[in-house]
């Protein structure tokens, strides 16, 4: 293994002569994390964001362009905009004319271009190099100003700039925390090289945390957002391995006789679920974050597979074919009876629970070949599937519960997608000539 540090995340290369062979183990492309990531882009490629769909309320707001931002490397409104039209919160109203944070503003005349509120700002350079960002959040219906800020940041933080500007924008608005400025994981593929990379949460700013010529599949954030664990078939095998994000260094976690795979993080950090097969047939079991003797948490003559921890780390959720076919089962981390909780079609993978432990996510098969995102309350609702593709992978809540990212096949390739969790709005982040898999939302900060 090689690792450069000239970049954050540091970028670490694995090199090896042979390939192992992988076969899924179920007709589906990543059920138990046993087979091969997918396609994938450059590490420098840069996104853009398609956004379709009609919102339910959504709050109208004006983003004015900041002075003088033609200066700076990012477009910090475009980003603002952009980062607040993709929550399927607010519906962003143009706003023709140059303003400023130090403007004097007819709130009046704003109200009746139909916003509700109006944020503005400037961008300027200082003599250390790092530019200055301010802006200013108006309230237009109770004429009052709302919050008033500045960042001092180097050029290449103008994005995380502009995402927390969103971030305060969206929290004073609507009194939740924004996660525009938290970060994604995901798996891509060229040619025969892998990459695990980490991205702002719109996709852009991406980093290469990881290459190697061998797949590398199911990458799960520490609560802390300072490690990932994945799964790396570098040895020939599945073994599970966990990196420090900012400086490269990793260490095997789990690297049993037969398959390693499927890490999900305990919600205190100390822990993580896995699936292994150490024992012939693949079973969940729970392991330190520092290594040493698994504990079995499933006995059974079935596949247990793909756990996540619930938000209060009493139970998890899993995977198993234990009823004939794959369904989402829970069981308490203590120990104790699993309880099936997906009745609805033969064929449901990938459980992801929202932060607040409400909402299930997950994939549900249709017709036999049509893959399809799928949400329902855990107290009881009915499924509901939120999506009209019919290849919908890897489902992943966002931090504040209000939005998914998944990947599906849109144009004969794999993107990234995220959603609300009515499906209303969805946002589509492209890349040119390759495909994306395997995402994973981080926590907040960073």
């Amino acid at each position: 293994m090689q690792c450069a540090t000239d970049e954050q995340p540091t970028v670490c290369s694995v090199t090896r002569s042979t390939r192992p062979d992988i076969s899924p183990a179920w007709p589906r492309r990543r059920f138990i994390g046993a087979v091969a990531a997918a396609a994938a882009a450059p590490a420098a490629a840069q996104f853009r964001v398609e956004i379709t769909g009609i919102g339910g309320t959504q709050i109208p707001v004006a983003v004015a362009t900041f002075r003088d931002e033609g200066a700076s490397p990012v477009a910090v409104a475009s980003v603002i905009r952009a980062d607040l039209q993709r929550s399927g919160l607010f519906r962003i109203v143009d706003l023709p004319g140059n303003l400023d944070e130090s403007s004097r503003i007819n709130l009046a005349e704003w109200r009746g271009r139909g916003a509700d509120a109006l944020a503005v700002g400037s961008v300027s350079r200082l003599a250390d190099g790092r530019f200055d960002v301010r802006f200013k959040l108006w309230d237009l219906v109770r004429g009052e100003e709302l919050l008033g800020q500045s960042h001092a940041a180097l050029p290449a933080d103008m994005r995380l700039a502009a995402h927390r500007i969103a971030d305060s924008i969206y929290q004073n608005l609507t009194g939740e925390r924004g996660v525009f400025s938290t970060r994604i994981a995901y798996v891509t593929k060229a040619g025969n090289r892998f990459s695990l990379h980490v991205t702002d949460a719109d996709g852009e700013g991406g980093q290469v945390a990881l290459a190697s010529p061998d797949p590398i599949i199911s990458p799960a954030w520490s609560p802390n957002g300072k490690e990932l664990a994945y799964v790396s078939f570098e040895s020939q095998k599945a073994v599970v391995w966990v990196q420090d994000i900012s400086s490269g260094q990793r260490r095997k976690l789990a690297d049993f006789r037969g398959s390693n795979s499927a890490p999900a993080w305990s919600p205190d950090g100390r822990d993580l679920a896995l699936t292994l097969s150490r024992d012939a047939v693949a079973q969940l079991y729970l392991m330190s974050r520092d290594g040493g003797t698994p504990r079995r948490l499933t006995n059974s003559p079935s596949i247990d597979t793909e756990p996540v921890f619930t938000p209060d780390g009493r139970q998890i959720y899993f995977v198993s074919d234990r009823g004939g076919g794959p369904q989402i089962y829970r069981m308490p981390v203590a120990g104790g009876n699993a309880e099936r909780v997906t009745f609805s079609g033969s064929y449901n993978i990938s459980p992801a629970i929202s932060p607040d432990g409400r909402m299930l996510a997950y994939i549900t098969r249709q017709g036999g070949s049509a893959f399809k995102l799928t949400v329902q309350e855990l107290a009881g609702g009915s499924p509901t599937m939120i999506t009209d593709t019919n290849d919908d992978e890897s489902p992943s809540f966002a931090p504040n519960g209000r939005l998914l990212v998944y990947t599906s096949r849109a144009g004969g390739r794999d993107v990234l997608m995220t959603t609300t969790l009515d499906g209303k709005i969805k946002s589509r982040l492209l890349t040119t000539g390759a495909d994306m898999r395997e995402p994973a939302w981080g926590p907040f900060g960073r």
